[in-house]
């Protein structure tokens, strides 16, 4: 069983349960996820089933995109609801807070900025988990990083709670933390704040319309029905130029051997990824471009799909 199995993971899991969830529900030991979610973040989490594991680290380039709820009035230990109480406003500064000011904070966080992710983190730090580091009590510190917000668009606004709260839609690079986003708005506001609710709607180009809860997995596993629910490898990569080949060749590349392409792939340059996939759309391989000369795309081999 080969494919990619979308996920709406509910609150309370970690990604890793979810991957233990799924290998016996469907007896199979070769299952990954492509992105940690956590705890209590819910939606999209697409897992690589079987051959499709190799295609999980070009998923984890891709961006993401999230529904989000920042609360303004404290900010946590972990930059979300589950932390503890780190700074509290006074009813001055919150009552401060006007729908401009939070509408100008939210378009100057679009483009390229630089987060520091939080401590309670999954970042590795010397081969340990920053998470793992932050609950013994260790100082930990992580470097800034920079990442991109593609679109960040409010949804609503309640300035009228005692602990006014926005909700909005970001799309973003990987690597980025909302919850980071949500405390550095806190932050360029002067105002405490934290993420109070985060959803996952799209993972590269799975998107929560195509999700299927644990317990919907669990009766298309009963019903015998879950191979249609997995997609193809290819679908993992859309952004990765694709180039079909004839019969004659599917050999050569199943064995692993360089290909020459007769001809200049438009938009292609040394370095580009290829989808080579058979006539009937079957992902066969990915090449690597190494030359272009004299008309001709010349390729090698960086993974081939066997099963």
């Amino acid at each position: 069983m080969n494919g990619i199995l979308v996920v709406n993971k509910a609150a309370g899991l970690t990604s890793h349960q979810v991957v233990g969830r799924a290998r016996r529900l469907l007896g199979l030991k070769r299952i990954g996820h492509t992105g940690t979610l956590d705890p209590d973040v819910t939606g999209v989490l697409p897992l690589c089933i079987g051959s499709a594991t190799r295609v999980a680290e070009y998923l984890l380039d891709q961006s993401k995109a999230y529904s989000g709820e920042v609360t303004f009035g404290y900010s946590t230990t972990t930059q979300d609801a589950s932390g503890e109480v780190v700074e509290r406003a006074d009813a001055e500064q919150v009552q401060a807070l006007t729908e401009a000011a939070i509408r100008a904070a939210f378009q100057s966080f679009v483009g390229s900025i630089t987060q520091v992710p939080p401590a309670y983190s999954a970042i590795k730090i010397d081969g340990q988990r920053a998470y793992d580091l932050a609950r013994k009590g260790t100082d930990v510190e992580i470097p800034a990083r920079e990442v991109t917000i593609y679109r960040l668009e409010i949804e609503e606004l309640d300035l009228t709670a005692e602990q006014p709260r926005v909700r909005f839609h970001v799309e973003c690079s990987k690597g980025t933390y909302v919850r980071t986003l949500c405390h550095d708005l806190g932050v360029q506001l002067g105002v405490p704040a934290h993420m109070s609710a985060l959803v996952r709607t799209r993972s590269g180009p799975f998107t929560l319309e195509q999700a299927l809860t644990l317990e919907e997995v669990e009766a298309a596993v009963a019903a015998g029905t879950i191979a249609a629910n997995l997609l193809p490898l290819q679908s993992a990569l859309p952004h990765l130029t694709r180039h079909t080949i004839p019969e004659v060749l599917e050999r050569r590349v199943h064995n692993g051997m360089d290909l020459t392409i007769k001809r200049v792939l438009p938009n292609v340059q040394v370095g580009t990824l290829l989808r080579i996939e058979t006539r009937a759309g079957v992902l066969l391989a990915l090449y690597r471009v190494t030359e272009i000369v004299e008309g001709e795309t010349r390729t090698k081999p960086e993974k081939v799909f066997k099963d």
